[in-house]
């Protein structure tokens, strides 16, 4: 296990800004960082390099808008950069089929150019409030290009890619009223200590994948029955070692939990950029390998929200401090009882991260034609990295950390690997699929 964390990344120089954005209404006003997104150097002889970049780019300035909400929603707005991302290149580059569109670059465009651009007008699109930013970290990667008709025509091109997805993603439910309507009654969800938070974000259960047919294509089955032993076990579990103090943890266990307590699709992207950069990834396949996990991870938070909503199943913080109101003679009551990490303000069942982290690893194994993944994988709670060599162990550790956690039943846990798992297959299947050069 490597523990060191990333390596720093070199403060930016500030260029003349070149204008070229998207003009779209923006639909989301969020708060502007209180520092620039984080670049890499330039690096102009590695087109490759621009996609890593504007990754990075595109987490910090989606996980900074947000703050720490506990929410799919990081998953969602990194799926639509991404993806367009994806087509800007992939459209110039050849090789994979585009993403819902037809429209082909000019064969002598500039891969990287379109690239930053799409990113760029995405994010403007979305996260207004960030203009001047995300507007000189551009106009540093454009300067980092040799200038010219083939920087011109990708940038051309790459504004072309992002209009085409804000253009899909037109009335497609975000922010929604979407009520939650389920009165509290054993086993049902309720707000939980000590914020007593509202059901976070339900406008997510009801938002249009970016690949499935539905938000509850792959809904799967419900929790166990409260009289069930099933019922009863993942409560005593949760009891024994999900439980803050005088747990049945190990100093090892609780650094999992612990470790999988952040922000995942950070950890997720940082670790891809890793990937990608090691193995000398070029620039299409680095923009597929982003397009073809990040969509797919967008799509099993719906897929999570769909079921939360859905069964409205009660936290763990609930189920043992109410255990006298379940009707199981197997469980009993810990009025008292406290979990190791908060709990997000949603239902248990089923579980967003290990959905999300079943989807990454099922994703990467389409991808990498191989259950070896080889990730680095960096959290800032611990500030250590883990290396995964296979996804089992991913997934192993993800759905452990959130029962070690308190936060989530097994039960919840393993629903949301097999769903998660589930809509990353079917994604493959139909999206980003490598084509034949033409003869």
């Amino acid at each position: 296990m490597r523990q060191e964390p990333p390596p720093s990344v070199p403060p930016r120089s500030r260029v003349r800004v070149l204008a070229c954005a998207v003009a779209a209404t923006a639909l989301v006003t969020l708060t502007a960082a209180t520092h620039p997104p984080t670049t890499a150097p330039r690096t102009p002889a590695d087109p490759a390099a621009v996609v890593r970049q504007w990754n990075a780019i595109a987490i910090d300035t989606i996980k900074t808008s947000l703050g720490p909400r506990p929410s799919g929603q990081v998953a969602i707005w990194e799926g639509f950069v991404s993806v367009a991302v994806y087509n800007a290149v992939v459209g110039i580059e050849g090789g994979y089929e585009l993403y819902e569109w037809r429209r082909r670059g000019p064969a002598k465009a500039s891969s990287a150019a379109a690239a930053a651009t799409a990113a760029h007008d995405v994010l403007r699109t979305y996260f207004p409030a960030f203009k001047e930013r995300l507007d000189t970290a551009y106009a540093d990667t454009l300067a980092a290009l040799p200038a010219g008709r083939a920087r011109d025509r990708g940038v051309d091109y790459g504004e072309r890619a992002a209009a085409r997805i804000v253009e899909l993603r037109e009335g497609d439910g975000r922010f929604a009223d979407v009520p939650f309507t389920a009165s509290p009654a054993p086993g049902v969800w309720r707000p939980t200590p000590p914020a007593f938070q509202p059901f976070i974000d339900t406008w997510l259960a009801r938002l249009r994948p970016l690949l499935l047919r539905s938000p509850r294509q792959f809904r799967p089955g419900g929790p166990p029955a409260l009289s069930s032993a099933a019922y009863a076990d993942d409560v005593q579990e949760l009891k024994v070692m999900g439980r803050r103090t005088g747990s049945g943890r190990s100093a090892r266990q609780t650094e999992t939990a612990l470790f999988f307590s952040g922000n995942l699709v950070e950890q997720v992207q940082s670790a891809l950029r890793d990937h990608a950069a090691r193995h000398r990834l070029g620039i299409a396949e680095t923009a597929r390998l982003f397009a073809a996990v990040n969509a797919p991870a967008a799509d099993a938070v719906v897929t999570a929200w769909d079921a939360k909503l859905h069964y409205a199943s009660w936290r763990p913080i609930t189920a043992i401090r109410l255990a006298d109101t379940d009707g199981n003679p197997a469980t009993t009551a810990d009025p008292a009882w406290e979990p190791l990490l908060p709990t997000p303000p949603h239902p248990d069942h089923i579980a967003g991260h290990t959905a999300v982290a079943a989807a990454v690893a099922r994703a990467l194994t389409g991808v990498l034609g191989t259950s070896r993944i080889d990730l680095y994988v960096p959290s800032e709670v611990t500030g250590t990295t883990r290396y995964y060599g296979s996804a089992d162990a991913l997934n192993r550790d993800v759905v452990d950390a959130r029962v070690w956690g308190g936060v989530h039943s097994r039960t919840a846990d393993v629903a949301g690997r097999r769903a998660g798992t589930r809509v990353a297959a079917w994604a493959l299947d139909h999206y980003f699929r490598p084509v034949e050069p033409k003869r």
